[in-house]
């Protein structure tokens, strides 16, 4: 087993004047990736920050922290299984960690073994995705798993897998999606790209029938656009919008992704921006507005590529690592460039 991803996490303090607010999902409260805290500081102080622990039990993968209240939830594989893991944010102790699937690896693997997405809390119930599919409700407290679903064999799942293990591809990425009284993720395949389940029991809500494609790695955002509240993801065949009340397809712009699609799309001023790496560029679309069938528009197309770093929307611009250029600033609304740094920072 390739222990790629095998490092400990770090505590710093930073800034200590107001209680930090809830990172309580991928990408944050809103998955814009842009935290509403101030007050942070702009420069180290002597000899750096203070740390304050270490926890050297994080086990192998790519999870990101969530954070709510005094807790820290993360994931990670520990020899044949993926555990979601619980500390204490304030000492580092490990409050509990629950197995959930077995670990994520397959044969010729050359880019490292465990789960790839990030837990959701919503109140007392954490929501995690493994990499092998495996989609569990914990209670909050005490970890037993409230209901479990696994997306490959409950409802043949197809991840994008170009290179990789055909229909697994790199595993299950996104972190899941609470939205109201439901919990959406994207299993991917001929039956439909996004499922709907009931948060408190599990059971099947919707699935997108009418949307179907192959699981990116990418991870659902939610909106309102002309009063109908939306789900839109990417997939092997473009980007789809789907209601959120029932899963039909609202809109779908097609484009063929030679690749990997990763990038967790950005939703700005009713228009969708999506980045691929390889030298797939971006892309800024307008959906129809509201419930109407309608041509979506293309804004413009930039060859502008982003692997998985990830871009952030920040006013009224875009910041990100772009294969060959480097750090950029794009404009959102017309993707020009404003500067571009490649000699001072590595990509990220």
């Amino acid at each position: 087993m390739k222990s790629v991803l095998d490092a400990p996490f770090f505590v710093l303090t930073i800034a200590l004047a107001s209680p930090a607010a809830d990172w309580p999902q991928w990408q944050g409260p809103d998955r814009t990736n842009v935290s509403k805290e101030t007050g942070l500081l702009k420069s180290w102080p002597e000899g750096g920050p203070t740390l304050l622990w270490t926890f050297t039990k994080a086990g192998i993968g790519y999870s990101a922290p969530a954070i709510v209240g005094d807790r820290f939830y993360t994931m990670g594989a520990r020899g044949e299984s993926e555990f979601v893991i619980v500390l204490d944010v304030r000492t580092g102790k490990e409050l509990w960690a629950k197995p959930i699937g077995p670990t994520f690896t397959f044969k010729d693997n050359q880019w490292g073994d465990g789960p790839r997405s990030t837990p959701t809390i919503d109140g007392d119930k954490i929501y995690a995705l493994g990499a092998q599919g495996e989609l569990v409700c914990i209670d909050i407290d005490s970890g037993k798993i409230l209901w479990q679903h696994n997306l490959y064999k409950d409802y043949d799942g197809w991840v994008m897998d170009k290179w990789g293990e055909p229909k697994v591809g790199w595993g299950y990425c996104e972190g899941p999606l609470v939205d109201g009284d439901q919990v959406v993720v994207t299993p991917g395949g001929d039956k439909g790209l996004l499922i709907a389940f009931n948060k408190q029991t599990g059971e099947e809500i919707w699935r997108s029938k009418d949307a179907k494609g192959k699981a990116p790695y990418s991870s659902i955002i939610a909106t309102e656009m002309g009063g109908v509240r939306q789900y839109i993801q990417a997939m092997d065949k473009g980007l789809v919008g789907v209601a959120a009340k029932d899963g039909r397809l609202l809109w779908h712009y097609k484009k063929e992704f030679t690749d990997m699609a990763i990038n967790t799309p950005i939703v700005h001023d009713k228009q969708v921006f999506v980045t691929a790496g390889w030298n797939q560029g971006c892309y800024l679309i307008r959906p129809p507005s509201g419930d109407k069938t309608s041509e979506v528009v293309k804004v413009y197309e930039k060859k502008y590529s982003n692997e998985e770093g990830g871009v952030v929307l920040v006013g009224e611009h875009l910041y990100g690592y772009f294969d060959n250029k480097g750090w950029v600033c794009l404009k959102f609304s017309d993707g020009e460039e404003i500067w571009s740094e490649k000699t001072k920072l590595g990509k990220g």
